[in-house]
């Protein structure tokens, strides 16, 4: 009780603390190491800003332990370098530490704080120091301090700062000053508690998309991959297998993204990757299968939480695509999905229940959008569900109509943004993150809480090794116990948290400026009703609805937030794939046709270059001018049904009666038996050339005519001929007979009755352009 007392502001003073640990300090454990100095290249704007304390950037690397106890003696290791143009002299490493902490805020409050402030820094322990006689300008200083817990003066439990300066002269100063320092904070919790903050660590597996709509043609179905990025996350020292490692050993919640599991089993399967225009082998299945084998060991005892599969980004769907038609489907079909995927690869029942909307910045869209597929809790945050309390409550929250908020602390569950590549920012983080949790136990230290932390989706693999420190140095359980996010979810709630989701106008700028546009949603429609077209005339819809819907689920994705251009890109790859196989089924093109006599046939080809036959389709022709050309008997369009084995053709022959000669324009159209238009429609002409009963008997008359004349021609030849039998009886001179004989043969063949052929011989090249169907 005499620490809740302290942690409330009612104990000693600080400055009396202050003033007895500086009256005590002992000298503490001899030092370590010895001074090194090794030129260092400081950036050039933090040089020319040196001055006053900041004159020297005093790093501290490591602190060991982070959270000690009484018998324990803190290390803290680091270097000091020079960031000014002088150099110093006779100056000294020391360690402060201030007094002990009352509130979280203050904490925050010392975390932003950089240079030294008389008054309000402590004064420095007369030991340990370390004398660093000369540091040049732009050189640099190791040190290692150490120090028993005993000497520090920690008097109660509590958080206190730990700060390390450097003071010292500069060249042409008779004095010294502190020239620079870095603080740090030490959770000092020498026994448990009696009631203990049950902390919830969520331990997310997510990534970015990289399969791509794409399927080989073989009966495995071969999956695709838009890129090969994915084998660096897995294999040893990358982030994935980092996350795998740590978490195996630490009390988390898995958050799992079920795409990422279908991915990896997709790789670790066989699959192939675009390189161009081409497909390549992918050379990474064992990683793969190594990565899914040491996962589901991990998870082993532990409670999972799957994700709707993709990872949805709940805020745009909410702002902007809710209002396209369909949009919402997306989401049922991602959640549906989600369970029996991580079950399938992981063999482990998971929790579908949670929605994660990014950074769990929530509104009333956003709640309503994320319980529409039936998670009916919504991880949040305190950032946005605000709370005025001078304590942090428990983190389930009724919102009413059986919806409830886990909200996440908003300072824990940021903690490790950032780089964290630097010892110096992992320690410092790993030091913030322990004594936030200490100050939460110590606020109200007679009543059990409970804390959820959720972190960024993708931490970095030096993010995920700070997380991992921080929990292990929870291990002792000297003020935390874990807690799973399912039972987490089930606390009492606090009566005084609030459970009012802030105003549509109060979600932040900055998230809303990364969303996905209502474009996005719209293409996602287009590619999902040309889908619903497509399948229904497939002998084997699974083999493209599973892909092309896993696709669809991951356009609508988190992880395409601040990469727009490569969202765009990966919607319109999808889209073109899709209409490339539905053109697989279509007419073949046709030439225009001459028809001959009453009635006729006219073939249609259909072509199916799938590698799956089609079924339920119709064909219709329709005529341009349904009363000078009658099809199949009726008096407009015909129809026919069309099934097609894979790759092969169909002639369909429609029957023809004409009524009238001319030209008359012919469309042909596929459509689904629902009557939705299928593929685009071809048109052609027929031209109708009837020969009528009129017609014939013209033709027979003049035939008649032609032979008429040809008796009488041969009538007159006849008795021509007997004429000039006669003549020759008579007394006439044989030459001058002979003569008028010839001449009248001249004449006679020479009769304007027996006129020249006008036709020329048929002939034996090609017919025109133009088809021909006769009776």
């Amino acid at each position: 009780m005499a620490e809740a007392a302290d942690i409330q502001g009612t104990g000693p003073s600080p400055a009396r603390r202050w003033l007895r640990r500086t009256l005590t300090v002992a000298v503490g454990a001899p030092l370590l190491a010895g001074l090194l100095q090794v030129p260092t290249a400081p950036p050039a704007a933090a040089a020319e800003g040196a001055s006053g304390s900041r004159t020297v950037d005093v790093s501290l690397d490591t602190l060991s332990p982070s959270a000690p106890v009484e018998g324990d003696t803190v290390t803290v290791k680091g270097t000091v370098t020079n960031l000014g143009k002088k150099t110093i002299t006779g100056a000294s490493v020391d360690l402060r530490v201030g007094p002990r902490m009352t509130s979280r805020s203050q904490i925050e409050q010392i975390s932003g704080r950089t240079g030294f402030r008389t008054g309000s820094d402590p004064a420095a322990l007369g030991a340990p120091k370390l004398r660093i006689p000369e540091l040049k300008a732009g050189l640099s200083a190791e040190f290692t301090l150490s120090v028993p817990v005993t000497k520090l003066g920690l008097d109660a439990a509590g958080v206190y700062q730990l700060g390390v300066s450097l003071t010292g002269q500069l060249a042409g100063q008779g004095y010294d000053r502190v020239l620079g320092i870095e603080r740090t904070f030490l959770p000092y919790q020498p026994e448990a508690t009696e009631k203990k903050t049950q902390l919830t660590y969520l331990w997310p597996l997510i990534s970015s998309s990289h399969v791509s709509a794409e399927t080989g043609t073989d009966a495995q179905q071969t999956p695709i991959f838009e890129d090969d990025d994915l084998a660096a996350e897995l294999r040893p020292g990358g982030r994935l297998d980092e996350m795998v490692s740590l978490g195996r050993d630490l009390p988390v919640t898995w958050v799992i993204d079920p795409d990422l599991l279908a991915s990896v089993d997709a790789m670790a399967n066989g699959y192939r990757v675009k390189e161009g225009t081409t497909h390549v082998p992918g050379g990474h299945q064992a990683l793969a299968e190594r990565w899914l084998n040491e996962l589901e060991k991990a998870v082993q005892g532990d409670k999972v939480v799957a994700l709707p599969f993709a990872d949805p980004d709940l805020a745009s769907l909410a702002h902007r695509g809710k209002d396209v038609p369909g949009s919402l489907g997306h989401l049922q079909s991602a959640t549906s999905l989600a369970g029996t995927t991580v079950e399938t690869i992981l063999h482990v029942q998971p929790s579908t229940d949670f929605s994660w909307p990014a950074d769990g910045a929530v509104d009333p869209s956003i709640v309503a959008v994320a319980t529409s597929a039936g998670a009916d809790k919504v991880i949040a945050r305190s950032d946005s569900v605000r709370d005025d309390l001078s304590y942090t409550p428990s983190a389930a929250r009724p919102l009413g109509g059986g919806t409830t908020a886990v909200v996440s602390d908003a300072l824990l569950s940021t903690a490790f943004e950032g780089d964290l590549i630097r010892s110096e920012s992992s320690t410092r983080a790993v030091q913030e993150f322990l004594a936030q949790s200490l100050a939460i136990t110590l606020e109200q230290p007679e009543q059990q809480r409970s804390v959820v932390v959720a972190p960024q989706r993708t931490p970095t693999v030096s993010q995920a090794q700070a997380m991992a420190a921080a929990l292990r140095g929870l291990s002792a359980k000297r003020w935390t116990q874990p807690l799973d996010l399912i039972a987490a979810a089930a606390v009492k709630p606090d009566p005084e948290a609030s459970t009012t989701v802030p105003a549509t106008s109060r979600y932040p700028k900055r998230l809303r400026d990364q969303e996905l546009p209502v474009q996005a949603f719209r293409d996602m429609k287009t590619t999902r009703d040309e889908l619903d077209d497509f399948k229904v005339v497939l002998t084997a819809p699974e083999r493209v609805v599973t892909p092309f819907g896993n696709a669809i689920n991951r356009e609508m994705s988190m992880s395409w937030r601040g990469r727009a251009s490569t969202a765009a890109l990966y919607r319109d790859t999808v889209l073109d794939h899709l209409q490339d196989l539905t053109e697989g089924v279509q007419l073949v093109d046709k030439s225009d046709l001459t028809l001959s006599g009453r009635s006729a046939t006219i073939p249609v080809t259909v072509q199916n270059q799938l590698l799956q036959g089609v079924d339920h389709l119709v064909l219709r022709l329709t005529p341009g001018n349904k009363n000078r050309l009658k099809l199949n008997g009726g008096d407009g369009a015909a129809e026919l049904p069309i099934r097609i084995n894979a790759g092969h053709s169909q002639s369909v022959k429609f029957t023809a009666a004409a009524n009238a000669n001319g030209q008359v324009p012919m469309t042909a159209q596929l459509y689904t038996e629902d009557g939705t238009p299928y593929g685009r429609p071809m048109t052609f002409m027929v031209k109708v050339s009837e020969i009528t009963p009129t017609v014939m008997l013209v033709l027979a008359g003049g035939v008649l005519l032609l032979v008429l004349a040809g008796v009488r021609m041969y009538s007159q030849r006849k008795r021509m001929a007997a004429l000039n039998a006669e003549a020759g009886n008579e007394s006439v001179d044989d030459t001058a007979q002979d003569a008028a004989e010839g001449s009248g043969e001249a004449a006679a063949e020479a009769q304007p009755s027996d006129p020249t052929p006008d036709t020329g011989s048929e002939s034996g090249d090609p017919a025109g352009p133009g088809e021909k169907v006769d009776r």
